[in-house]
This record gives structure tokens, sequence and C-alpha cells, in this order.
């Protein structure tokens, strides 16, 4: 079983099912936090059928994507949450926070603020609620995805602000191109290829027999955001990992033959620059 988007709480059930039945189980999209869901953490070690989590360093994105604001000139930054909680939210606002410390930090006479979170939900009209309520304070909302996301260009597009205020968040949009084009959407973080097919890697290795001793051991693979900030940045990431997929059948299928380590460091090199050279451009 690989299971996504996963509260730590359900992650309780999910392993004792799995180690009841001894069938394998990786995540992705989430870990299990060390620091506040030590219970858990230690449950998920202690198992010999939960192999790990294929996730991304949410503090490396929230620090990337307040950057992009700041490098566009925003210095008044409103931020959208989910769920208060969420541990993805909360390592993404330690990012964000950390970005505009430094920023501060190195230009003390151009000083930016970040808000505290407005949670949206997982609806748009939730995020619309959000995104009115910050620009009745501030005029700058950041954060949030997904339906929520939509909500919040909603709205800005509502209020005739969409070249006043830069929008960035992570999930890549559908029509994300268009977006950067007209100025609705500053800056996105995604692209998860990989994690879905990492965490089936896991696995499926695990299943054949090749990869084993899961007891005491929790697997953690960081694997890297992919980052458009331009119309140009999102034509590169389509024509390599939507137009054609970043790994051909042959390329999947020596992957599968990657011991755990080679593996981990496969997630970690995927990149545009690295799907474009692997295609001979």
């Amino acid at each position: 079983i690989i299971i996504c988007n996963s509260s730590d709480t359900e992650m309780t059930s999910a392993i004792k099912t799995c180690n009841d039945n001894g069938v394998y189980l990786a995540q992705f999209f989430r870990i299990i936090s060390e620091t506040n869901s030590a219970d858990i953490y230690q449950a998920a070690k202690d198992s010999a059928y939960y192999i790990g989590a294929v996730h991304e360093d949410e503090p490396a994105n929230g620090e990337a994507l307040v950057n992009i604001l700041l490098d566009k000139g925003d210095r008044d930054i409103g931020l959208i949450g989910w769920e208060q909680g969420d541990a993805t939210r909360l390592g993404r606002w330690e990012g964000y926070k950390a970005g505009v410390d430094k920023w501060n930090e190195a230009h003390p006479d151009d000083p930016a603020q970040l808000s505290e979170p407005q949670y949206a939900g997982t609806t748009s009209e939730g995020g619309s609620k959000a995104a009115e309520a910050l620009m009745a304070a501030d005029p700058i909302p950041a954060g949030g995805g997904g339906d929520p996301l939509q909500g919040a260009i909603a709205a800005v597009e509502r209020a005739g602000k969409t070249q006043d205020i830069d929008i960035v968040s992570t999930d890549f949009l559908p029509d994300l191109g268009d977006r950067l084009e007209n100025g609705s959407m500053a800056g996105e973080s995604g692209g998860h290829y990989c994690d879905p097919l990492i965490a089936f890697m896991m696995v499926y290795n695990a299943i054949k027999g090749n990869y084993t001793g899961f007891a005491g051991n929790f697997e953690d693979v960081s694997f890297p955001y992919l980052y458009v900030s331009s119309a140009e940045d999102y034509q590169a990431y389509e024509k390599y990992f939507v137009d054609q997929l970043p790994y051909t059948s042959d390329e999947l299928v020596e992957m599968s033959n990657l011991d755990l380590s080679a593996l981990k460091e496969a997630a970690k090199n995927i990149s545009i620059e690295d799907a474009a050279s692997r295609a001979g451009n």
C-alpha cells in the first residue's frame, strides 16, 4: 500500500492494519512528525512493514516561495493556510518566516513583514474569504493550494487587484502557464511526479524481497520541489513533465533495480534540468 496526504493520527490505524495483515506500507506527500507525533513515529519505526515516507523539504519550500515574492519587490506578505495543525503547512510556514527574517537581517532599511495565517479549510469559498480578510488588512496573500488557492485568486480578481497583488503557492494549477503569463500567479512549487513513483518503487521492491529489514528503521526520502516563476519556466516544465514523462520505460525498469540508497539518490536529483539532459537536450 502507498498512502497519500495522510495525517499523523491516521497513520496509527494504517500501520496497525498493515502489521496485522503482513502488508508493506509507504507514504508520499507526507511524513510522520518525529517531534509532534513521537509515539506514532516510533510505531512506524518499530514496524516490520512500514517502510518510510517520500516527501518534500517544506521549510526549504516555504523559504523559496517567500523569496520569489521578496525578489519581486513584495514586502507586506499575508499567509493563507489550510487547517491548523497540518504538518506540511507548519513546515512551510517555518520556511516563510525564515526567509523574511533573513531578508530583514540583510536589508534593515527595506524590511518585509509576514502576517499570521488566515485559515481557508479545503474549499474554494474558504480561500476566497481568507484572501478577502487579508486584503482588508494587508495587500498581499500567499500560500494555500488546491481549491483554496483557486478561491484566493478569484477574490483578488474580483477586487481588480491582479496586477497589484502577487500570489505564490504549492501544487501546480492546470492552467499555471496562463496564470504566470497574465500575472494572477507570481510563482509556484510543485511537479510531484516522483513522490508516488519513489514510494511505489519502495513497496514494489519490498514485495519482491529486494528491500528488507524495515523493523527499527524509518526510511526518510526527501524529494525536491520544482519551482516556476515565469511563463518560460512553466514551458520547460510542461515539455519534460507533461508533454512527455521525465523517465522512459527503460529508465523506470532500471530504477526498479536500484538498491534503496541509489533510489534515494535518484529521487534527490530529479529536476527540469535533469529531465532535459536525459532527453538529450
